[in-house]
């Protein structure tokens, strides 16, 4: 695979260093990540809907999507190779100690190679934490990684999340799915609603796989059989253990999966 100069741009111009100095010292803002393939996307549409939404929230402005997907035509150009696409949003107009303000957005893309994910099952070990506002895919990744560190220090893999009831919740990075053996479960508790989740959900409802959404507290993942991991840079990853509970790993299952996810169209940018 031929590897791509990662590059930046601001607002549909190239990045330069005082533009991203408000970026770099007031940590607000948020962001979605993104594979392009031939300057198409799977789930293109609730890429953008998150970053309206979100938008909305976080600076009560509107964002003007029709522009943004100027800029990521833009900034993907005609490279035919694969890319990771990340877009920012933050704003420079927004005043730190007057933040209830309205503030008009500003959009930071960076493009580069697409990520290689190795497809080694993982090994979680469980924290309780809970991130602040979990349905917007925000900035503050300080703890994500500090618990990911943490798993790694003690011999895991990555750190798997369990609020104050001790429920599972999602990942550092990514969501997580649990096979019964017959249906696919998700966990009904305060996370983000990733892309790749949804478009596993879409595609596993319309191949008639059977899915619901529940509470699973620490004390019932032992009475799962799989579990699997989801993410934009890898849709499907199979997790070994959680803890000292090991779930089986099950190559069909890991398959049809993809199969679920693949049936999504990639979309046009």
């Amino acid at each position: 695979m031929r590897s791509v100069i990662e590059r930046s741009e601001l607002n549909g111009e190239p990045a330069l260093i005082d533009d991203l100095r408000s970026l770099a010292l007031f940590n607000y803002g948020h962001f979605t990540s993104m594979q392009v393939r031939g300057g198409s996307v799977r789930g293109l549409d609730l890429h953008l809907a998150r970053l309206e939404r979100a938008t909305r929230e976080l600076f009560a402005h509107a964002l003007d999507t029709a522009t943004v997907r100027a800029w990521m035509r833009r900034i993907v150009g005609e490279e035919d190779s694969p890319l990771s696409l990340r877009i920012n949003v933050f704003s420079r107009q927004l005043l730190r100690d007057r933040l209830a303000e309205p503030a008009a957005p500003d959009v930071l893309m960076t493009v580069g190679s697409a990520r290689r994910v190795d497809a080694t099952p993982l090994r979680l070990k469980t924290f309780r934490h809970e991130r602040v506002l979990p349905h917007v895919k925000h900035v503050g990744t300080f703890g994500l990684f500090h618990f990911r560190r943490l798993a790694q220090l003690a011999g895991f893999d990555d750190a798997l999340f369990v609020d104050a009831s001790d429920a599972v919740s999602e990942g550092s990075i990514w969501n997580i799915g649990f096979f019964d053996g017959h249906d696919v479960v998700w966990p009904d508790a305060p996370m983000l609603h990733g892309i790749s989740m949804q478009l596993l959900q879409k595609g596993l409802g319309e191949r008639g796989v059977a899915t619901s959404s529940r509470r699973i507290a620490h004390e019932d993942i032992a009475s799962y059989r799989s579990a699997f991991f989801t993410n934009s840079a890898c849709a499907v990853r199979p997790i070994a253990s959680i803890d000292d509970v090991e779930v089986v790993v099950d190559a069909e299952l890991t398959s049809r999966l993809e199969e679920c996810y693949a049936a999504n169209p990639w979309q046009p940018i």
